[in-house]
């Protein structure tokens, strides 16, 4: 204000002492404007103080990852600096809690560890689950097990960075520590203390491989999202698939004399606690149908309606379609029996009233993972098969199915093919189940199952597709049977079962549990003891294409 003032008092000055003279009146003086900048009183809005933090050395990768912060937050490695600490903590103050698993390449006998041993040597003590051999870990894990068990022995830990999967397979017998989210197929997750994340009420703060992370302050900074942890159970499904099931002869004879749950009483906590739970059975049922007679000689088969109890006690969701013996009591027995499942709420594929309804695939969603269920009979009789106008069960044309698996791949849906492929009492896998099965893993499916065989055979992979060539029986009563070729040899395996539990999880199939039982008295399967299922898996392991 001042400049004005003294700007417009000069040219004042300069026009009251100018001399009249001449001077022309007829112009206009134009008086210089003076520059003015405009001053506010107002405050400033203030900048908001950085929030400072730091990630542990010890946290997750997969964890450090997905942390999401505002434009307000800095990161500082600094140990010195006030900070947020984001790192390993007690349970109760955890924010966030990240599951790892013991895991072994898919064919190894052993099935798991108690945490004192694992604890043990991992401090050098005691010699592991393989003579010693080391665990296999990446630099991460290292340091995460560090922090929580102290620095390993030198012998105990052996740090692998990359495709460690691939090594582990080579340097068999092996076993590692992996986060949850790197579980896949190849591998076999190992129990601690009876605990897996396999396990459908698995608990990730009761299990000792789960670390639980959160802030090492009093209070917690604002501006991050920090993820709840990489295992959420509401994105898992588990699939129990079993083999042959045929309600007849000595084991219908058990049920009608000890009651319809007698064969399930040993194994029904593994099949009722699946979400899904699968039963290829073979034999329709008939409202005719004669009492089961143990010495019967005949292989016309059918079960009494009320045989369907045992289904409804084992919780069976799904029910196969592609036995040899559904239309021993003709087409109106398979009808019916399809009336009877759909009155109990049970799902079926494999068989329908013309060849498209046959073949068509039974799609079932559960928590966010989508399965397709396709299956088909190879070894006949032909009369079995549908057509286009006749009721009957799919016929195996593999160039349509693997055409269907191309199609159920592009709509993320996850095919599971069963097939009654012809029967081998021996474990190996002939060439034309290895081709045909290989066939329609190659094509997309990510399970291939055979539920034709009454002896259990080997499995493979096809990249991470799991194929079993044959899980054997369920319930049915071949506790020994002569063997086809000369009719005088005991065939003892007829008593070995598999009952395969998947596992899939935020829309993969990520791993398969071998559950292993010995049937006894003709009807009732029990859990193998370990001496029994080593020796299965052993011979299982041996014939298969690893």
């Amino acid at each position: 204000m001042m400049l004005g003032i003294i700007l417009l008092g000069s040219v004042a000055c300069q026009l009251s002492t100018m001399p009249s003279g001449d001077m022309s009146f007829g112009e206009t003086l134009t008086p210089i404007q003076p520059a003015f900048r405009t001053i506010t009183n107002s405050a400033e809005t203030p900048t908001p103080p950085k929030t400072l933090i730091r990630i542990e050395n010890d946290i997750p990768a997969g964890l450090s990852n997905q942390i999401h912060f505002t434009s307000n937050v800095l990161m500082t490695d600094d140990q010195r600096a006030e900070a947020f600490g984001l790192g390993i903590v007690p349970s109760e103050k955890a924010i966030s809690f990240w599951v790892y698993a013991l895991v072994a390449p898919f064919p190894t006998v052993e099935d798991g560890i108690s945490l004192n041993a694992l604890r043990l040597f991992w401090q050098g003590e005691g010699s592991g689950l393989f003579e010693e051999k080391p665990l296999l870990v990446n630099h991460n894990t290292l340091q995460v097990f560090s922090s929580l068990w102290g620095k390993p022995a030198k012998t105990s830990v052996q740090e692998i960075e990359e495709n460690l999967l691939e090594y582990a397979w080579q340097e068999r017998p092996s076993w590692a520590i992996i986060p949850f989210e790197q579980v896949n197929p190849r591998w076999k997750v190992l129990r601690i203390d009876d605990m897996s994340p396999f396990d459908r009420n698995f608990s990730p703060i009761q299990y000792p491989l789960t670390i639980p992370i959160g802030w090492k302050n009093e209070q917690s900074p604002e501006g991050i999202n920090v993820p709840s942890g990489n295992y959420d159970s509401s994105k898992m499904t588990t699939l129990i698939m079993t083999g042959t099931t045929a309600l007849v002869r000595a084991t219908g004879a058990k049920m009608e004399k000890w009651g319809m749950d007698y064969p399930a009483r040993d194994i029904d906590k593994w099949l009722r606690e699946a979400d899904l739970t699968h039963i290829s059975n073979e034999v329709s049922f008939e409202k005719n149908c004669p009492p089961a007679d143990p010495y019967q000689k005949s292989l016309i088969f059918c079960s009494r309606p009320e045989y369907i109890e045992l289904l409804e006690i084992v919780g069976t969701d799904i029910v196969e379609l592609t036995g040899n013996h559904l239309m021993d009591w003709r087409r109106k027995a398979l009808l019916d029996t399809l009336e009877l499942y759909d009155q109990h709420g049970m799902k079926y594929y494999g068989a329908g009233e013309n060849l498209d309804a046959a073949r068509r695939p039974l799609l079932i969603e559960h928590n966010g993972n989508r399965l397709a269920f396709l299956g088909c009979n190879l070894a006949g009789p032909p009369n079995i098969w549908a057509t286009d106008e006749e009721f009957g069960i799919a016929p195996c044309q593999f160039e349509v199915m693997k055409s269907q698996i191309q199609q159920l791949c592009s709509e993320e849906y996850l095919p599971i093919v069963t097939l009654q492929h012809f029967e081998y009492y021996v474990y190996q896998p002939t060439p034309a189940q290895q081709r045909d099965f290989g066939e329609l893993a190659e094509a997309g499916a990510v399970i291939v199952s055979g539920s034709q065989g009454h002896y259990p055979q080997a499995m493979t992979f096809v990249d991470n597709h799991f194929i079993h060539y044959a899980l054997g029986n369920l319930f049915f009563d071949q506790m020994y049977m002569a063997n086809p070729s000369t009719q005088d040899i005991p065939v003892a395996g007829t008593r070995r079962e598999f009952i395969d539990r998947h596992i899939f999880y935020d829309g993969k199939y990520i791993g398969t549990e071998l559950l292993t039982a010995l049937l006894e008295d003709f009807a009732r399967p029990r859990p193998m003891t370990a001496e029994e299922r080593r020796f299965l898996l052993e011979g299982v392991f041996k014939a298969s294409d690893w």
